[in-house]
């Protein structure tokens, strides 16, 4: 395992994609957005996915030099067209535009379409916390991992959610969570490390459970509570897919098998301001007591500790801003190929 600043690690990603003709301005929100996904802990949507976004822009998968407009246009409500550009300058666009809406508004609901893999949900539900509102994220996943429940045929993926919740002294509430037991993303992150993957992740055609990530094709996901989660990944996928004219079901494109076809990926970002509700102060100083009431509560057997959603990450996210992203070696390998094969500066690991 090596070791890397996130400063160190924004600036590598932005020379990277500058060497493969993303504009600079483009380049360095990307950068910013995917080096914030490693800090908080999410390692399968930081720069492990770094290689496969830049497979996609050498094989002409992504638009660098997009129209991303306002499609529909209602008040509170727009639907923002992303011109098939990177996902995370589409939903960076989306998510502005419901902040604003909704400082005007009170509320903004703000779908996507022809958009790409954005990234990890919990990235854009905390965008609106600096305005003292609510974020809500949902997306239709990059690839089908999940059938209908009781089907065998892959039509649904992992449809994540997000929600951020302001507070006053305490952190911010953050769910971020597929509608699958664990993101596909971890699985691959798995199989890179050479790792297995514990049982109730997924199983095979035959309902057996697939324990080897390099396996994964064999089967599918599980969806979180039997038939609710399988529930819960439809729905979202109608509002965030069907409802903006994006790809759900059969038509969404599978990212890590086809770097060439545009995935009109969608999504959509909610922001709700807190204002409208009652006094902001108020509110935060009640999230407060929840949190602390939540954290003093009677524990189970076994339990050091009781948390709320979103302190697993910062507590990842205080650690590795005080000693360094953590950096398998698989993954180091394929970051220096990938630096020579754009002949641009390696990543510079801490000492």
């Amino acid at each position: 395992m090596q070791f890397v600043s996130v400063e160190q690690l924004a600036l590598f990603i932005g020379r990277c994609f500058i060497a493969a003709e993303v504009p600079e301005d483009d380049a360095k929100i990307v950068a910013e957005l995917m080096s914030e996904a490693d800090v908080n802990g999410s390692d399968g949507h930081g720069v492990f996915r770094l290689p496969q976004y830049i497979e996609r822009i050498k094989n002409k998968g992504i638009n660098l030099q997009p129209n991303i407009n306002i499609a529909e246009d209602k008040g509170a409500m727009a639907v923002v067209d992303g011109d098939n550009a990177l996902g995370h300058l589409v939903m960076h666009y989306a998510t502005e535009l419901a902040i604003n809406r909704a400082s005007e508004h009170g509320i903004s609901w703000v779908g996507v379409r022809h958009s790409n893999h954005a990234g990890p949900a919990a990235l854009y539900a905390k965008m609106p916390l600096k305005k003292d509102m609510i974020g809500i994220y949902v997306a239709v996943g990059s690839a089908n991992h999940l059938p209908p429940w009781g089907g065998t045929e892959m039509l649904l993926s992992t449809n994540p959610i997000a929600v951020a919740i302001p507070a006053q002294e305490e952190s911010p509430i953050v769910l971020d969570m597929a509608t699958t037991v664990a993101a596909y993303g971890k699985v691959k992150t798995a199989m890179q490390r050479g790792e297995s993957i514990p049982e109730g992740w997924m199983i095979d055609k035959l309902g057996n459970p697939l324990t080897d990530p390099s396996k994964a094709n064999e089967g599918f996901l599980l969806p979180i509570g039997g038939p609710k989660g399988y529930g819960l990944a439809l729905v979202f996928g109608l509002l965030a897919g069907t409802l903006n004219g994006a790809a759900f079901g059969k038509n969404v494109i599978d990212f890590n098998a086809d770097s060439k076809s545009f995935t009109n990926t969608g999504q959509f970002i909610v922001a709700l301001s807190i204002e409208c509700f009652g006094d902001v102060s108020l509110f935060k100083k009640n999230v407060d007591e929840v949190i602390r009431s939540m954290r003093a509560s009677s524990k189970l057997p076994g339990f050091d500790e009781i948390r709320v959603p979103g302190e697993r990450s910062l507590n990842t996210r205080r650690q590795r801003e005080q000693s360094g992203i953590p950096i398998p070696d698989a993954l180091c390998e394929n970051l220096n190929r990938l630096s020579i094969s754009l002949n641009t500066e390696p990543l510079r690991l801490l000492e």
